[in-house]
């Protein structure tokens, strides 16, 4: 029978910026469609991770050792809650964030729970967690419904499931912002996520979704900030596909956390689907200029390309879907009183100066196709 561990520590100039606020009525030949309106309630001021009051819980977070789960296991503890995270161990458990003391560190460390295993493997998932009867837990890594089975079957008696789902569930569509009762397609590439919510709307269980669009912030693994940070520290162009004017959102970690703290044990998120992200969009072009104005940087120069017009393989020319992509959170301010701490430059600042300010990044830079467009570029100039 596996047992839980506790964990050792280990150490470890102002631009024109394209900000779309969260209600307009047109934009390029595509209708904007009004969410279902909740009444807006005043936020909390700026400040660190805050925590909420609620009873104490026996915690297991599936995953929680890269992104999300780094900071929201902080606000559990914080808030006395008894913490394990279900891991492979192939990372270490916890690390120090930057600008965290040592003593918080530590603090933090001593206090948490690890469950080593594969979610993979189902009987091991079903016998190790029926033995320790969690009363909540946070599917953060879950990507299909197979995997979360396991974790109802052994848990007869859980309080609460929260999923973090992905707002690329929706089906693509000119009426914008994505709602929470939107179309969504069953063939998009997060199906097994959209497949997974179908099973927790099927069993007796209290559950609670959370629709991320682009999350990002400090220790971010997937290259959203950091593909620019790159090319602007480097002095080189950005490139950008088509006009830049396609509009997206990006929601920073820390306030998706908080929203992640705010459904526990709320009753007013059983059973209920949230959208959770930045409460402005942004163009492209926006995007790229807000990195630069957190960053320190110049504004910086910005090449548009025809994507059709390159056979890049399998790399990846541009971090985000050549579409405009974007959600309401009106759902959540309201139900919840949630409302996010960052506006984009401030979010964008927090994860530079906590991150790759510092050196420290996911991947390295690869200009691999951006010479391929700048190439084309120069050709076509001369």
């Amino acid at each position: 029978m596996a047992k839980l561990m506790a964990v050792q520590p280990q150490h470890h100039p102002p631009s024109s910026i394209s900000l779309l606020p969260s209600s307009f009525s047109d934009f390029n030949g595509s209708r904007l469609h009004a969410c279902v309106q909740y009444k807006r309630k005043v936020g909390q001021p700026k400040g660190a991770l805050r925590v909420t009051a609620s009873s104490n819980k026996k915690i297991l977070i599936m995953g929680g050792t890269r992104f999300i789960g780094v900071f929201l296991s902080r606000l559990l503890v914080k808030e006395g809650h008894q913490v394990t995270l279900f891991t492979r161990g192939k990372a270490p458990i916890t690390q120090q964030l930057p600008g965290e003391s040592d003593k918080d560190f530590a603090d933090f460390s001593s206090k948490i729970l690890h469950l080593k295993g594969d979610r993979k493997d189902f009987d091991f998932v079903k016998s190790s967690l029926a033995a320790e009867g969690f009363d909540v837990v946070y599917d953060i890594n879950g990507r299909e419904a197979d995997e979360v089975a396991p974790i109802l079957d052994a848990l007869p008696n859980l309080e609460q499931f929260i999923y973090c789902s992905s707002a690329g569930v929706y089906l693509k569509s000119d009426y914008l912002p994505h709602c929470e009762t939107d179309a969504v397609d069953p063939k998009s590439r997060h199906k097994g996520k959209l497949e997974t919510e179908s099973l927790l709307a099927s069993r007796d269980v209290n559950w609670t979704s959370v629709r991320p669009v682009y999350i990002y912030g400090p220790l971010n693994y997937n290259p959203v900030e950091e593909w620019f940070f790159h090319r602007l520290k480097a002095g080189r162009p950005i490139p950008i596909p088509n006009s830049g004017t396609q509009i997206t959102q990006l929601g920073h970690v820390k306030d998706l956390a908080t929203a992640f703290i705010q459904v526990l044990g709320n009753e007013k998120a059983s059973k209920q689907v949230f959208n959770i992200s930045g409460e402005k969009y942004v163009t492209f072009e926006g995007l790229a200029k807000a990195c630069a104005k957190a960053a320190g940087f110049p504004e910086p120069e910005i090449i548009h390309y025809n994507p059709k017009e390159f056979d890049f393989g399998k790399k990846k020319a541009f971090p985000f879907r050549d579409q405009h992509f974007f959600a309401s959170v009106d759902k959540a301010k309201s139900v919840l009183g949630w409302k996010p701490e960052f506006d984009l430059v401030e979010g964008l600042a927090d994860s530079y100066n906590l991150d790759f300010g510092r050196g420290t990044f996911r991947k390295a830079a690869d200009f691999t196709t951006d010479d391929m467009i700048l190439g084309k570029s120069l050709v076509l100039q001369s």
